[in-house]
């Protein structure tokens, strides 16, 4: 399909299903929320409760590098009032699908509290992987919400609250686990540049082929170097991601005899019965797995 048909489809399935947006919600009404991506989606549920009805674009176990929108999530878009995006330039679809939905609810780029990593690529969007940024990410949505539903703010506010304790309980706790783990051992490879934030926080280097996008493969060169590296650096394990093809990473392990290690959730969620079916869970169940391999 080209882009003219599709953007000519997305506006007539918002036209035909959007709704004006109101300047208040009515009592009993839930708040017609949109979130990006399945962490972000996430995030959303925990600060917005019962009183948000939330709809996630890109859910669990998608890539949201890649992903091609449907004239549906055109009608998602135009139908909220929030827009919960991560920005960065992680969700490289999502402007053109808000352009042509002409959508009234307003745009939240999470992270303007965040100190942004960038390398030669551009900026890193994978801010998420340090758990202190989540926090940040947790007080604009709070924000966000009580700016469209005041009934609702002291809601947003206990459950915000709440939240951020469990956030400053978690990132504790992966600090101890891993700072138990020698530092000459904390070296990892991963399928793309996703643990960047990761690894500035908690001290585990991680070397990818692939850059922060999955949307550029490795190329031969790319490889060669990473096995390199990890031959010269003898990095323990190779890890999969739940969101890139298994098969670079076997390879990897293959020809550098590193172990390979279990799947890390890097952008996105696991499914509802998955390791990784909340944020939280998602960091407990990669640091699990990040300590199983490296520990001596």
């Amino acid at each position: 399909m080209t882009s003219l048909r599709f953007l000519m489809m997305v506006l007539f399935t918002a036209l035909c299903g959007a709704a004006p947006a109101r300047a208040e919600t009515a009592a009993g009404d839930k708040l017609p929320v949109v979130a990006s991506f399945s962490i972000i989606g996430d995030l959303v549920r925990q600060v917005g409760g019962d009183r948000v009805s939330l709809t996630t674009i890109v859910g669990p176990e998608g890539d949201a590098h890649v992903y091609q929108p449907s004239p549906a999530d055109g009608r998602k878009i135009a139908q909220a009032r929030l827009i919960f995006v991560n920005g960065l330039d992680f969700e490289g679809w999502l402007q053109r699908l808000i352009d042509a939905t002409k959508t009234h609810g307003l745009i939240v780029p999470l992270g303007n509290g965040v100190k942004p990593r960038s390398n030669e690529e551009g900026l890193d969007p994978h801010a998420w992987q340090d758990v202190s940024n989540v926090r940040v990410y947790v007080e604009e949505i709070r924000d966000a919400l009580a700016g469209v539903d005041p009934a609702g703010a002291e809601t947003y506010e206990d459950n915000a609250r709440a939240y951020i304790d469990r956030l400053k309980a978690l990132d504790e706790e992966i600090v101890k686990t891993l700072s138990a783990i020698p530092p000459e051992r904390r070296r990892v490879v991963s399928t793309h540049d996703a643990f960047g934030y990761f690894s500035a926080r908690y001290g585990v280097t991680f070397l990818a082929p692939q850059g922060v996008s999955t949307e550029t493969e490795a190329s031969a060169k790319d490889i060669a170097r990473i096995i390199d590296d990890v031959k010269d650096h003898r990095a323990p394990a190779v890890f999969l991601e739940n969101v890139s093809d298994p098969r670079l990473a076997k390879r990897i392990a293959a020809e550098t005899g590193a172990r390979l290690g279990g799947t890390l959730y890097s952008d996105a969620l696991s499914g509802a019965r998955g390791d990784g079916a909340t944020y939280i869970d998602m960091m407990r169940h990669n640091v699990k797995e990040l300590a199983k391999a490296l520990a001596p």
